[in-house]
């Protein structure tokens, strides 16, 4: 009887697993396996996007939809913490929110991570499956059983007695040994090849890959003391500080907005080169218009002016209105100016767009709505994201001066100190008086911003501040 050709695997019968079809058949050589997804209606699933360039997960505030709501398309569906603020997510589809599988206050949910699903209207909402987290396809394959991979251990080296105690006496590495013996085992003749091209390896051992001790626990023996009124050659060695014990400290978890913060400051102070300006600005004429704009119950703050005078000054120097990319300088077509705000959860950048074409009054509004927005962390991406030139200011801190860290991909940020009485001798009459003088420093980026082109922004700034006739104001 002729033997007919034994199949490596048992044959399993064909079955079906949810949408998906699965067929193997195997010959003496080939096994093959068909994997084929079944038509039908899949769920509608809906994954946690990415609201900001930065965004790398983000959290569930607040579901505003339930299971078995109509949703439409453009409804709004959740409350998501990103990286900057909390934003709304909206529907893209019509149909039914199905299953909920991300609840509120689920943190560090990473994007793609699905959060819910939904089904078209008419189905039944309350028997949707959650989909397996791989998206199988239709495939065929035909695997070669010769082929296969067969994982095994490394080969273990084996040495002969006489060959372990030779190479041991004279701190010899056997890795570096030929071995010549029956299966590969390392022979004294071996070892002694070895010994004699490393023949000075007793006092220098020799090894293929030297390994750093381990710093010994056991503490250094204190120094011998030294003669009353001598001092040491050397400073003393230090002790790095230890942990602190359990039940001395809090964890404080930290949010998204505080990661990105840590984030991007080490990007930025690593990765920029900073050079540092400091310029005094003359705001006497700047506080006489905001008395004359008081009269007429237009009340705008002295960082309105700055504003506005940054702007004016970029207009001025384009090139400085740049952000730096991998390939080089980028010219940019707006002014756009981010304001620093101060939030319970860190600082936030909104932005005033094309400021240079606002007028002060203008400018003034959109600062306290964006303020006003960043600080209940309603700020919506466009309102935070982009931006040319960064402004940060704590004079009403009472701090007189500060160097401030760029905002990348930003070329520049002003950084606004308090302002100052100060009394100033006029050349004309010789008589004493008094200037209220604010110190601003410009954080450039020494890539893009120069030193000299620095100083004539801040010369051309200080222009525009202590003129502020010169600006536009609608």
């Amino acid at each position: 009887m002729k033997n007919s050709p034994r199949p490596l695997f048992l044959r399993p019968p064909n079955f079906t697993f949810g949408t998906m079809h699965w067929a193997r058949s195997c010959t003496p050589g080939i096994c093959q396996i068909q994997i084929c997804l079944l038509d039908c209606a899949a769920p509608v699933k809906v994954e946690m996007p990415a609201l900001s360039p930065t965004m790398e997960e983000g959290n569930i505030v607040k579901w505003l939809k339930k299971e078995g709501d109509a949703v439409a398309a453009g409804d709004a569906l959740c409350e998501i913490e990103t990286d900057k603020a909390v934003v709304t997510l909206e529907s893209s589809d019509d149909g039914v929110l199905a299953k909920i599988l991300m609840e509120e206050g689920s943190r560090a949910v990473r994007l793609g991570t699905l959060i819910a699903l939904m089904v078209e209207e008419g189905e039944d909402w309350k028997t949707v499956e959650i989909p397996p987290p791989i998206n199988f396809v239709s495939v065929c394959l035909s695997v070669p059983v010769s082929v296969c991979p067969v994982l095994s251990s490394p080969p273990r080296l084996r040495l002969s007695p006489a060959a372990r105690h030779i190479l041991d006496t004279h701190g010899l590495d056997p890795q570096l040994a030929t071995p010549t013996g029956h299966r590969g085992i390392i022979t004294k003749e071996d070892a002694l090849n070895l010994l004699k091209k490393f023949p000075d390896s007793k006092t220098t051992p020799v090894t293929a890959a030297p390994v750093a001790a381990a710093p010994s626990p056991v503490s250094t023996p204190a120094a011998a003391p030294l003669p009353p009124g001598s001092r040491p050659m050397y400073p003393p060695q230090s002790i790095p500080g230890k942990p602190g014990a359990p039940g001395t400290f809090t964890e404080v978890p930290a949010s998204n907005v505080r990661r990105v913060i840590a984030q991007r400051l080490t990007q930025s102070k690593t990765t920029i080169p900073h050079a540092y300006a400091t310029i005094d600005c003359d705001l006497g004429a700047v506080m006489q218009l905001r008395k004359e704009m008081a009269k007429a119950e237009i009340k705008v703050s002295v960082n309105d002016f700055i504003i506005k005078a940054a702007a004016a000054t970029l207009r001025e120097l384009p090139e400085v209105n740049v952000t730096w990319s991998g390939e080089g300088p980028q010219a940019l077509d707006s002014i756009s100016i981010s304001i620093a705000v101060a939030t319970p959860k860190g600082l936030i950048t909104p932005i005033i767009t094309n400021a240079a074409d606002k007028g002060v009054q203008e400018i003034s509004a959109n600062a306290k709505a964006l303020a006003q927005k960043a600080r209940n962390g309603k700020l919506l991406p466009h309102e935070y994201q982009g931006g040319s030139f960064s402004i940060s200011n704590l004079g009403m801190f009472g701090i007189s001066e500060f160097s401030a860290v760029i905002n990348p991909p930003q070329a520049c940020i002003l950084a606004v100190g308090t302002s100052r009485a100060v009394l100033h001798l006029t050349e004309e009459t010789g008589a004493l008086s008094t200037q209220q003088l604010m110190t601003v420093t410009l954080s450039s980026d020494g890539r893009l911003v120069d030193d000299e082109l620095a100083s004539r922004f801040l010369d051309k700034f200080r222009a525009n501040l202590e003129r502020p006739q010169r600006m536009t104001l609608n």
